[in-house]
């Protein structure tokens, strides 16, 4: 990661699994520019971790509290993010 780049790491709950939340995250990822991942936790919630310029994570992050059509998200939690980040975008 550059001097320039953020990275977060946003625990999303609420009604986001099975309603193609971690799919429509990439596709809003990748349009914004920014690499990172998404996966399912046993909790109910879905990790998205998200790097990229400043300006794109915090827009990103936004974008989280509304997720796909079917998603019916009541919490994102947001922290700043030391670990690695994947190239692209991994759905797991």
């Amino acid at each position: 990661m550059t001097s320039d780049e953020r990275a977060v790491r946003c625990l999303v709950s609420g009604r986001v699994q099975g309603v193609w939340y971690r799919a429509t995250a990439e596709k809003q990822a990748l349009r914004l520019g920014l690499r990172g991942s998404a996966r399912n936790l046993p909790d109910g919630q879905v990790e998205v971790i998200a790097a990229g310029a400043p300006g794109p994570v915090a827009e990103y992050c936004g974008w989280l509290w509304e997720g796909p059509a079917g998603a019916k998200v009541s919490g994102v939690v947001v922290s700043e993010w030391t670990g690695e980040v994947p190239a692209g975008f991994a759905v797991s």
